[in-house]
């Protein structure tokens, strides 16, 4: 997933995490239900979708309050409040004083709330798959009865909610999209988002919205049927309605082709909105990867006081664990610097249970050999540019300023590693805020307790 990922505050003070990629007109592809852009890489069905959809534009997304990299532990969850709030900080936040808006399936409110309250904000509109009303798509008994699954059995309830989508003609697929919402949010506020939408009908907004909208709903969709989409289009001044022939909910899954269409068709009317030439593209980074930095403090001291030949062996040993433990958590070496190495991963979980094995092995070497090792760790999550096997740029260089921020014997992690590890067992301490060096911004730090 190329791109930059960042932060805002909504005006009711949320902290919502956003991520921008690409180049050319802006395009805002609003969350289907509960996914984090952070773990996309759990269902690539969407991502080679997101791709084909975002060629030529900017893609904007964001992990909504209570989800993957915003936490949030409030109530305000409604499509016409909460939710609302954390586009327009978005929006603020990118100084874009307009941009086109995809919302699909569930999101459909939430971009029909958005565009009937900020008309001037939104360029056009693209609903797929939804519904205005929740009431008439999904009974509020069903709805409470989803709610009480979430928290009772949240694998379960995950993949009851993939399966809507196409379990028996795509069961892959929705293994996939299982995964990526259960990662995604923790259960409560999973069930905390349905209930605060019970019965919600945003029907009465629509006649507020006059820019053109485009309705776009498969004929035989399992999960909102294609009423909902004629019934949006018909309350609707400018709408195009366009059915599209398939089985299945999320535009992956089946034949994506027909719905890019006229997407892009639609998008390519407007100049603002239409999509860059190739050659006016910017360059794209990597994937997002998970960088980890190792540094044995004091190493020059040590080498001083052992000397080059016993000092040497130390470093070996230093070599070898690292070694062995990258490769039982699925690390790759990147380099090393000979005190230190920089690694990286695919998976934030795998990387986190490597950095504390890391310390663990070392702590336990100490006990047991007379020269220990005090070494310290740091870590940090982006799409850093890849060359030649090596990996360049901010994501890099930060992970290692945070390294050189933590003591002997330490994990330092930043705010946005720690979102994506939200639900896991991990035990962390509050460092505060930092200004790291060659960056303006401050970076809020936690120390991983490992000992614990």
């Amino acid at each position: 997933m190329p791109g930059t990922t960042r932060y805002c505050t909504t005006d009711d003070g949320v902290r919502i995490a956003y991520h921008v990629e690409g180049d050319g007109p802006p395009l805002m592809v609003l969350s289907i239900f509960f996914e984090s852009f952070a773990l996309d890489h759990l269902c690539p069905e969407y991502r080679r979708y997101l791709d084909a959809l975002a060629q030529g534009r900017t893609l904007i997304r964001l992990d909504q309050r209570g989800c993957g990299m915003s936490p949030y532990d409030g109530d305000d969850y409604t499509y016409g409040s909460g939710l609302v709030l954390d586009i327009k900080a978005v929006q603020e936040a990118l100084g874009l004083d307009q941009l086109a808006l995809y919302a699909g399936s569930t999101a459909g409110p939430f971009g029909i709330e958005y565009a009937a309250r900020f008309p001037d904000r939104v360029s056009r509109l693209i609903l797929y798959g939804t519904y205005a009303n929740l009431g008439a798509a999904l009974p509020d008994a069903v709805v409470k009865s989803f709610a009480e699954l979430a928290r009772a059995n949240w694998p379960l309830a995950s993949q009851i909610y993939a399966d809507m989508s196409g379990r028996r003609e795509y069961p892959d697929a929705a293994a996939h999209l299982a995964d990526w919402y259960e990662q995604s949010i923790t259960p409560e506020v999973a069930a905390r988002r349905m209930l605060a939408n019970v019965g919600w009908d945003c029907t009465p907004q629509l006649e507020k919205i006059h820019i053109p909208v485009l309705v776009v709903h498969r004929v035989n969709d399992p999960t909102f049927t294609i009423e909902q989409g004629r019934g949006i289009a018909a309350g609707l001044k400018n709408a195009q309605f366009v059915p599209i022939e398939g089985h299945s909910h999320l535009p992956p899954f089946g034949d994506p082709e027909p719905i890019l269409q006229a997407i892009h068709a639609f998008l390519d009317e407007d100049p603002a909105s239409r999509r860059a030439q190739p050659d006016e593209r910017a360059p794209q980074q990597g994937p997002l990867k998970i960088v980890l930095f190792t540094d044995l403090v004091g190493h020059t001291e040590m080498m001083q006081r052992l000397g080059d030949d016993r000092g040497r062996e130390v470093l070996r040993e230093h070599e070898r664990i690292t070694r062995d433990l990258l490769k039982q958590h699925s690390g790759a070496e990147v380099k090393t610097m000979g005190d230190g190495f920089m690694a990286s991963f695919a998976s934030v979980t795998k990387a986190m249970d490597c950095a504390i094995a890391l310390q663990r092995a070392f702590a336990a070497h100490t006990e047991s050999m007379p020269e220990p090792l005090p070494v310290r760790i740091g870590l940090n999550a982006g799409e850093p540019i890849e060359e030649d096997g090596d990996l360049f740029g901010s994501t890099v260089i930060m992970a290692s300023r945070i390294a050189a921020k933590a003591d002997a014997g330490e994990i330092l992690i930043p705010e946005p590693i720690r979102h994506l590890l939200t639900g896991k067992s991990f035990v962390y301490a509050d460092r505060g805020e930092t200004v790291l060096k060659g960056f303006e911004d401050a970076v809020r730090l936690y120390e991983v307790r490992w000992r614990e």
